[in-house]
């Protein structure tokens, strides 16, 4: 039975869906499998629009690609504009999402763009030699060896990888170019992976507009709009099992993303 009381207005709603951490596979970071419920809920939840709060460095193209085409398909789908509000940074794959958001907006110290594709490993061949230590590899395959950290680099490897950055990097810059279109001013830097700060960010065609998610939802859709948020869920064991076992890595991980930016 509908709870709707007849002849009353209907009070405007919008969906906030938190983007926040790094894009990845791991347990502490953003992918398409963690956030689905939450997108898929807040689209459900028949709102005026859907507002994606993002603080993001960045992370996989993959996890980045496949969050970014369902906020799309979920938009076109129930025409619900989205609208994307970059706190602290939106950079490479943050970024990304962004561009999935009808229109963007920043604040003034917010860091934006990165549009470029990094890999980034160790060497460690001459640690294991002066400790003794023989490095034995069987393959089948006479690339399934690549870029092994234990042996030099090679040249080859070095080439095969610049090829498939590329290529990332192209797609990357078609998404961009397809979701903002004309607003992109033309310049030589835009793609380098260059990071702008807030109004220059506006200039570029970044962003349309320097705005926080609140006074510009009532802006738009008045004073009595309402708020709710949609985010991933931890479980019990997620919130305190990983503090217990220690998730180290993970945590140098993303702290090492936010620190090129300074965060």
């Amino acid at each position: 039975m509908s709870r709707r009381i007849p002849f009353l207005p209907d009070i405007p709603r919008v969906s906030v869906v938190r983007l926040h951490g790094t894009i990845g596979m791991g347990n502490r970071s953003l992918n398409d499998a963690g956030i689905a419920p939450a997108i898929e809920k807040a689209f459900r939840a028949k709102p005026k629009a859907v507002a994606l709060s993002i603080s993001s460095p960045g992370g996989s193209p993959v996890q980045s690609s496949l969050i970014g085409a369902r906020i799309r398909r979920l938009s076109e789908d129930k025409g619900i504009p989205v609208y994307a509000f970059v706190e602290d940074v939106a950079a490479s794959g943050g970024y990304w999402l962004a561009a999935a958001a009808d229109e963007i907006f920043v604040d003034r110290s917010s860091m934006v763009g990165s549009i470029g594709v990094i890999a980034a490993t160790f060497g460690v061949q001459d640690f294991i030699a002066r400790h003794g230590i023989e490095r034995r590899v069987h393959t089948a395959g006479k690339s399934k060896s690549f870029l092994d950290p234990f042996r030099p680099e090679k040249e080859e490897d070095v080439a095969r990888l610049n090829r498939m950055l590329d290529e990332i990097h192209v797609n990357f810059i078609d998404h961009v170019k397809e979701r903002r279109g004309a607003r992109l001013v033309e310049s030589d830097e835009l793609f380098t992976g260059e990071v702008w700060i807030g109004d220059n960010a506006v200039k570029q065609g970044l962003a349309d507009g320097v705005g926080h998610l609140v006074p510009e939802m009532k802006s738009r859709f008045g004073d009595k709009t309402k708020f709710k948020v949609f985010g991933t869920k931890k479980t019990l064991f997620q919130r305190f099992g990983s503090r217990i076992l220690g998730d180290a890595m993970a945590e140098l991980d993303e702290r090492a993303a936010y620190a090129r930016f300074g965060l």
